[in-house]
């Protein structure tokens, strides 16, 4: 598969599922909540396999982030696994409470840290691609409301601002905001993530959308007045709602609502777009989840790579870049990973097409897609989930913190390598 010379390949990762040592509302959450967590998971059903080698559902401190995965300390050694598998883009993000504890104090030997993390991508010729906020809190912003609270919005475009300042000048691509349905469904829809408890209202979950939305707008314009040459846009989480004939009403709504509506709010506001896609939804009898699960990762989501050729499909009236900035899966045995990959990225080609325009493989279906970030580089901490889901190129060892690569990720390189060949040609 020929993509274009310019497209960016790479794999992804956050803050607080890989760095460790982070003191923010999310790590405040998981000691409270980690005896709960492991408990309920007594009544869970988990693949033989996962707990025959990572028992970790059943253990409080399976729900604790800690060290993470140590990047924090060790991105020089991840950075030099990436550049070895080919890799000449990586989407990581910074963490807000590093960088501003207290509010208005910045911190400028965190400011320091992040810039020597570009700088050592930089120095191995590996494009940064920044996101600004991915799910986790200061703890001084948990404590006026998190999201809930209007005011947030005027402190994240501060920061925002701050970092367009600081480290401008060697980034170019920003995601201000990661999965923001995601985000605000779990917790204040759900009320299955921080801050969780009496946050659960869908007034402010609205409000939390609202929120969102004018904070990637109000930090844009920030970020642009910096840097007008800055490529600014958001990480969407899309499902390819799969639904006809009597269900067709249920999908046109479930499209909207989830897969446009914040596009829609931001569609002025934005370079491009950043698809993270991990879902199917099959829509049956007028119900949702009748998906036929088949085949599945071990945490039991369908795999559906001509998902993804859909929701492209449908992202082309917007007529932006698209980045898939996300696509992965839990694999603990690494059986499924590669032919993952493949799927996928057969899928994206096809959906890009090709008219033969100055060698751009775009055109009959006009998905503009720029680059395919895997999830993730690392195992790493998976939220509520914790340790044991591993979705990791790299295998991690949590006791010893030794990194061993696994063989999908030498089937994604062979990927790359072979378009990047056919670029020569």
């Amino acid at each position: 598969m020929k993509f274009p010379k310019d497209f960016y390949w790479g794999a992804a990762t956050s803050a607080h599922q890989v760095e460790g040592g982070n003191n923010n509302d999310w790590s405040v959450w998981e000691k409270e909540n980690s005896a709960r967590l492991a408990k309920e998971a007594l009544n869970k059903d988990y693949p033989k396999h996962v707990l025959n080698d990572y028992p970790g559902p059943f253990r409080r401190e399976n729900y604790i982030s800690g060290r993470a995965s140590d990047h924090y300390n060790r991105y020089n050694e991840d950075f030099d696994i990436a550049k070895s598998l080919g890799h000449n883009a990586h989407r990581f993000s910074i963490e807000w409470s590093r960088i501003e504890p207290e509010e208005g104090k910045f911190n400028e030997a965190e400011i320091e840290h992040y810039r020597k993390v570009i700088n050592a991508l930089r120095s191995r010729g590996i494009e940064p691609f920044i996101t600004l906020w991915h799910f986790t809190n200061p703890l001084w912003i948990s404590k006026i409301g998190g999201w809930a609270n209007n005011q947030t919005v005027f402190y994240f475009t501060r920061y925002a601002e701050r970092m367009a300042k600081e480290l401008g000048k060697d980034v170019k691509f920003w995601i201000t905001i990661n999965e923001p349905m995601v985000y605000a469904g779990n917790a204040y829809r759900r009320g299955i993530w921080p801050p969780a408890g009496n946050a659960k209202s869908l007034l402010k979950y609205i409000m939390v959308l609202r929120n969102f939305v004018l904070a990637h707008k109000r930090a844009y314009k920030k970020i642009k007045k910096i840097n007008p040459g800055a490529q600014i846009g958001i990480a969407k989480n899309n499902i390819y709602f799969d639904g006809s004939g009597i269900n067709a009403p249920l999908k046109f709504l479930a499209d909207w609502w989830w897969n446009e509506m914040f596009l829609n709010f931001i569609e002025n506001e934005m370079d491009f777009i950043g698809l993270n896609y991990y879902f199917h939804n099959r829509i049956k009898g007028f119900r949702f989840n009748q998906n036929i699960n088949k085949d599945v990762s071990d945490m039991g989501w369908e795999l559906c790579p001509e998902g993804i050729y859909k929701i492209l499909s449908n992202l082309t009236k917007y007529k932006k870049q698209i980045f898939i900035t996300e696509n992965g899966l839990a694999d603990a045995k690494d059986n499924k990973r590669a032919d993952f990959i493949r799927e996928h990225l057969k899928w994206i080609k096809k959906a890009m097409g090709t008219n033969g325009s100055k060698g751009k493989e775009r055109g009959s279906n006009g998905a503009n897609v720029r680059g395919y970030f895997h999830w993730s580089l690392l195992d790493n901490f998976e939220w509520d989930k914790g340790f044991w889901p591993r979705f990791g190129l790299v295998e991690v060892d949590y006791n010893t913190m030794q990194r061993k690569i696994r063989s999908s990720a030498y089937q994604y390189k062979k990927s790359i390598n072979e378009s990047q060949n056919l670029n020569k040609k």
